[in-house]
């Protein structure tokens, strides 16, 4: 009988603690906290997790912070780019004094008619200019919206010229309207490049989102060629420096915006070395740019 009472008294005890405990259990006691028995969690709006333990008192303080990760890295790289653009020439020459400046450049006798402006008239629509950068990458400066931006490449520029005009070495370069017609007249230069820029992406989190560059190149000119094509003579290639200037410093630009990506180039110096040939030919270029940022 004794242990009948005492197990039922246990029970009752047990069953009032239980009732009690329940309804303290979970118990929200202002905003963002919420008390779970001697538990007591806290969410923190400054994105820090901690935890404290009261001993004494037995209650037990968790503080969750919201996840903030950032997995971008500080340096990102991009490999293979490719442009594909148009290239012309703004012609600063003098050719009211081009025979004089530059007498050896452009030899008389012999030759057909004087070199003049027209002579170097292009062919825009077939005038292009392929790049093909083996990397660039973007250094994070501020919170990845300014980066700074380079890379290392080959530009290469094809001049298409609506002309006779021509480049020979016989022994050093020099340059003359032709006597013959031709179907195809292209001046090669390709220069191993390197470009600096300041980028600024508008929202970092988006891949697409705007973005613009503006900064410098320098390349080298590692390649030159006169290539023509004519009836009477057949495929023809000259080459040679043609008296190009080997250094190339430029002006460059790149705008995207979605999945589309702009450039352009303008040539702080001559295309010819203008002290030899008198001639102030200053490329520029633009284009579409296929790069994953």
């Amino acid at each position: 009988m004794k242990q009948t009472l005492l197990t039922a008294a246990t029970l009752l005890s047990i069953n009032t603690f239980a009732q009690t405990n329940t309804t303290d259990t979970t118990k929200a006691i202002q905003p963002d906290t919420l008390k779970v028995g001697n538990f007591i969690i806290i969410k923190n709006k400054d994105g820090k997790s901690s935890s404290t333990i009261d001993k004494k008192d037995k209650t037990f303080t968790i503080n969750i912070g919201e996840s903030k990760r950032n997995n971008k890295s500080n340096v990102s790289t991009n490999w293979w780019i490719l442009d594909l653009g148009f290239a012309n020439l703004r012609d600063e020459t003098n050719y009211s004094t081009f025979r004089t400046q530059a007498p050896g450049f452009y030899p008389t006798v012999g030759r057909a008619t004087a070199v003049t402006e027209n002579s170097f008239q292009l062919r825009n629509g077939k005038s292009s200019n392929v790049n093909i950068w083996v990397f660039m990458q973007k250094l994070n400066i501020a919170k990845h919206k300014l980066n700074l931006k380079y890379g290392l490449g080959l530009e290469m520029y094809n001049y298409r010229y609506d002309s006779r005009i021509s480049y020979r070495r016989d022994p050093s370069t020099f340059v003359f309207n032709d006597t013959i017609s031709f179907s195809k007249n292209k001046l090669y230069a390709g220069y191993a490049t390197i470009p600096v820029m300041l980028n600024f992406q508008a929202n970092p989190d988006k891949r697409n989102s705007f973005s613009a560059s503006v900064g410098v190149s320098a390349g080298y000119l590692i390649a030159s060629r006169n290539k023509q094509v004519s009836s009477e003579r057949g495929k023809e290639k000259y080459r040679g420096d043609l008296n190009l200037e080997p250094w190339r410093l430029a002006a460059i630009a790149e705008l995207g915006l979605g999945p589309v990506r702009l450039y352009g180039s303008y040539s702080f110096n001559s295309l010819h070395k203008t002290d030899r040939t008198g001639l102030e030919q200053y490329p520029y270029t633009i284009g579409i740019r296929f790069s994953n940022w």
